[in-house]
């Protein structure tokens, strides 16, 4: 259950004792009640078969967005649904009913997540298949439980982590009502799959959570880190296996040391780029790594610890500057801040999620600082207390000292003020979309973003001292002397049980399939690959309506052209065949007879053809 400290709507907490709120503070309090209900209501409405924005979804899946253009987040990514049932299932944990939830209801949607993720976790995908786990790092799928096919920065390393966590917490709660056939038979094969993933390719490069970046990823490799030692813990309750838990964890701690650059916590490492590192990236890999029974560990960057809040004051630091929404803020006033200070996507705005993360983490330091008693300024984290005292010198403050509740109070103030830039800058519908645009303040990109909503409920349940409970980091905070990266080989089967009222299942395809086709053909500079076949979606035949295809995977050792497209008509049979159009416009049709496949229909589909250049 969670650790509850409630204020009440007309005050705060201030150096441990409760203080009278100014009205500006009371004014956030009736932001925070109204949206709240809000945001609860957003994620509900994303959720498959339930959801009013999310038509033909499964039942337990999430959209990211209900936008199908520019963006197109009409699709269900594992780690953004991991970390949005990670927070329903701490709601139906603490059974709270701030937010007017139905904990029956809830646990349905709950029990209805873990078996689609049983699902995806058997769909065969581009990133690979669950055979050797290589399948398990696919980022997102269609929302009727198939594979996409579609080129993309895969693949990311992350999610079989969050997932993990996320179900991990829900079979806790299962033991403590006493459900242990359900823990053992149906969660702990699913969670089991995910651990051995993290064990086997933690020091693997892959994409970062922004999709971007190939490299290692601090976010990444936190959240795997906390996976591993919630992971060993649960195997031990349940009287299994998980050796790749307790030996690779460590290690994962001591690889995450190699962040910290002595300022700031750099965001990816091992890749190529002229990027500072400065990202939120960190804020995120901290408050999804924050311990409420943790102390300010340095080693894993907890909220309250030195390299933390030096990390935060750089990280919102760098967008004072690049926003004309910020100008006039002062370095101790909250700013409105974004993914990293480079960002060009759809321009490169400020965003609400990193907004909220940015006071969410201040929330768990000041919760932290509470139950320790106590609050240390180092050398490292000194310039970040001097934005609040300028006067303040390194030192361990009691709570009973000044100098504790003046921070305390400044900094509880810092943090009200990210939050207050979110009622700010939010619609008077309540709607959260991605970002907001970073010279006029209007909402932007995907509108609804199911992670903005889950964003806004973590950071205030956290302003309200309400907090998980422990992942077990006081025993799993000491860096090995020496780093050795030797991952565990992991084993991988098939989850099978599922809970009995559930209703997940794959939807079949019956009209229109994207499907993609897959060819290997060396080619020079000019040289393009075509598609035709004898139906009108593939030209009839026409070399000038052919299909287009794609070089952005071709490489010198592998010669990869691709397409896709949509095809009617599920179980319709067709030919097709490959075609070079040169420089000079001349066309050669590959040799050989015509191909013959059909339209993909069934549970999942696998919209894929691979094939290779007949000579």
């Amino acid at each position: 259950m969670w650790s509850t400290v409630l204020p009440t709507v007309a005050a705060v907490l201030v150096g441990g004792q409760l203080a009278a709120a100014s009205p500006a503070a009371v004014s956030l309090d009736s932001f925070i009640s109204k949206e709240g209900l809000r945001s609860y209501q957003g994620i509900m409405d994303n959720l498959g078969n339930k959801g009013v924005k999310a038509p033909g979804t499964a039942a337990g899946l999430f959209i990211a967005s209900p936008n199908t253009a520019n963006p197109d987040y009409f699709y269900t990514w594992t780690r953004d649904s991991a970390l949005t049932f990670k927070c329903l299932i701490d709601l139906f944990d603490s059974d709270s009913s701030d937010f007017g939830l139905n904990r029956s209801e809830l646990e349905t949607d709950i029990q209805n997540y873990v078996s689609a993720q049983a699902v995806l976790q058997n769909v065969s995908n581009p990133s690979g298949t669950l055979e050797d786990g290589t399948g398990l790092g696919e980022p997102k799928f269609e929302v009727d439980l198939n594979p996409f096919t579609g080129a993309w920065g895969r693949p990311q390393r992350d999610g079989p982590a969050l997932r993990a966590t996320a179900l991990i917490t829900y079979t806790n709660y299962l033991l403590s009502q006493g459900q242990q056939s359900e823990a053992l038979d149906i969660m702990w094969p699913i969670i089991s799959n995910d651990l051995a993933y993290v064990g086997q390719y933690w020091n693997d490069t892959g994409f970062d959570l922004w999709e971007e970046t190939d490299g290692s990823s601090f976010f990444t490799l936190a959240v795997q880190h906390r996976a591993l030692v919630q992971g060993a813990t649960l195997a031990q309750k349940l009287g299994m296996s998980c050796a790749a838990c307790s030996s690779q964890a460590p290690q994962i701690l001591c690889f995450l040391q190699s962040f910290w650059n002595g300022k700031y916590i750099t965001a990816n490492i091992n890749l190529e780029t002229s990027r500072t590192g400065i990202d939120a990236n960190t804020i995120l890999g901290t408050i999804h790594t924050f311990d409420p029974e943790g102390l300010c560990d340095d080693s894993t960057f907890q909220p309250c610890s030195a390299r933390a809040l030096a990390n935060h004051k750089v990280y919102v630091d760098a967008f004072r500057s690049i926003y004309a929404i910020n100008s006039g803020i002062a370095e101790s006033s909250a700013a409105n801040v974004g993914r990293y200070p480079e960002d060009v996507y759809q321009g490169g705005n400020p965003w609400y999620l990193t907004t909220l993360a940015s006071a969410e983490l201040l929330y768990d330091a000041l919760y932290q600082w509470n139950k320790i008693g106590t609050l240390d300024v180092t050398e490292t984290s000194l310039a970040f207390f001097q934005d609040f005292d300028s006067s303040v010198e390194t030192g361990s403050y009691s709570a009973q000292s000044q100098t504790y509740k003046t921070l305390t109070s400044a900094i509880r103030t810092y943090a009200d003020g990210f939050v207050g830039l979110v009622q700010k800058y939010t619609p008077a519908n309540g709607s959260l979309a991605e970002q907001y645009n970073r010279n006029t303040s209007v909402p932007l990109s995907a509108n609804d973003l199911t992670w903005s909503f889950a964003s806004f409920l973590t950071a205030v349940q956290r302003r309200d001292s309400i907090v998980p409970v422990s992942w077990g980091e006081t025993s799993a905070n000491t860096v090995p002397t020496t780093c050795s990266a030797s991952p565990v080989t992991g084993t991988y089967n098939a989850a099978t049980s599922t809970f009995p009222t559930s209703t997940v299942g794959c939807v079949p395809a019956t009209d229109v399939v994207p499907i993609t086709f897959y060819v290997i053909e060396n080619t020079y500079y000019g040289e393009n690959v075509y598609l035709s076949g004898n139906i009108s979606a593939l030209g009839n035949w026409n070399t000038g309506d052919g299909l287009a295809l794609n070089a952005g995977l071709y490489t010198e050792t592998d010669n990869l052209w691709f397409g896709t497209l949509e095809l009617v008509s599920a179980g319709t049979p067709f030919e097709y065949k490959y075609y070079k159009i040169e420089p000079n416009g001349a066309v050669t049709w590959e040799s050989g007879d015509n191909r013959v496949s059909v339209v993909p229909t069934g549970c999942p589909i696998q919209p894929s053809l691979h094939d290779v250049w007949q000579s």
